[in-house]
């Protein structure tokens, strides 16, 4: 089984994971060893680059026992132009997963063709499903089995992922992006196959009665060149305490203080952006040990 989408997993199998990575969590904070993929690998090939999926995904493969190998673009014969699908055929010869942090969603689903083993989404540009995993993990903690969430800002990858998984996990979703960049019509259709979802361009309307607000980055990488029409776009579009009220605050990161977020937000009572990156380590050890095991 590959998970390049959040909708890979059937609704159960998301809730397995979600219930795994707490128990992993626990296990983490109680000293106890949990080392279900000795002698496992795992590839990491990064088009990308990013912080937090490395460290966790390394990290994580090291404390299930296993081992993770970084390959970035200077690492391997892509970036010289070996075929994807060569690259992927002779990764599943060494190793027992791998996971892909690339830009064409395309070229992923190309590894899953040929990799013979599964295949982990690390970021495309349609999709993050693996942030999703640690977001449902943070809103288990902090609103439970149910409640109203809304994300305010661009229709990304991120927000494309995390849509579909809250409502999977049978969160109301409520969804607030300016006029041209909403999510695709396809999201919200797969989304509402699994629950409510509402979308707006009204910030405000979005987040009155929500008990966490999700944001994200206006300019991601690759977008530098629309940097300015995009800041014009996002205009009212920021969360701060007005637009926050008494909702806990998530984003996925990295951010930019005064941008999409105040800095009082973000470093402030209500933030649990620490604590929803911190899960991204445990949601993945699920997912390996569910994937792989």
């Amino acid at each position: 089984m590959h998970f390049l989408t959040i909708d890979d997993l059937t609704t159960d199998e998301l809730a397995g994971v979600v219930d795994d990575a707490a128990a992993l969590k626990r296990a983490q904070a109680d000293g106890m060893p949990h080392e279900a993929l000795p002698g496992r690998s795992l590839a990491m090939l990064f088009e990308k680059p990013s912080t937090r999926t490395r460290v966790s995904f390394e990290v994580g493969m090291t404390q299930l026992g296993g081992h993770g190998v970084f390959l970035g673009d200077d690492d391997i014969q892509l970036g010289r132009g070996e075929p994807v699908a060569d690259t992927a055929r002779a990764l599943g010869r060494y190793v027992d997963a791998v996971m892909a942090r690339v830009f064409d969603h395309g070229d992923l689903e190309e590894i899953a063709a040929h990799a013979d083993v599964p295949v982990v989404n690390g970021l495309t540009d349609d999709a993050h499903p693996c942030q999703a995993l640690a977001d449902l993990l943070t809103l288990r903690e902090e609103v439970g089995d149910s409640g109203t969430v809304a994300w305010v800002g661009d229709g990304n990858n991120v927000a494309a992922s995390f849509t579909i998984g809250a409502a999977m996990m049978g969160y109301d979703v409520n969804v607030a992006t300016p006029e041209g960049y909403a999510l695709d019509d396809s999201v919200i259709a797969r989304a509402e196959e699994h629950g409510d979802v509402t979308a707006t361009t009204d910030p405000e309307a979005a987040v009155a009665d929500a008990e966490v607000v999700y944001t994200d980055v206006w300019v991601s990488m690759g977008q530098e060149d629309e940097r300015e029409q995009r800041l014009d776009a996002f205009e009212g579009f920021q969360v701060d305490d007005e637009l926050l009220g008494d909702a806990a605050f998530m984003h996925c990161l990295p951010a930019n203080r005064g941008e999409e977020v105040t800095a009082d937000v973000i470093d402030g009572e209500q933030s649990v952006v620490w604590q929803q990156a911190e899960n991204r380590l445990h949601a993945q050890k699920a997912l390996l040990v569910e994937l792989v095991d």
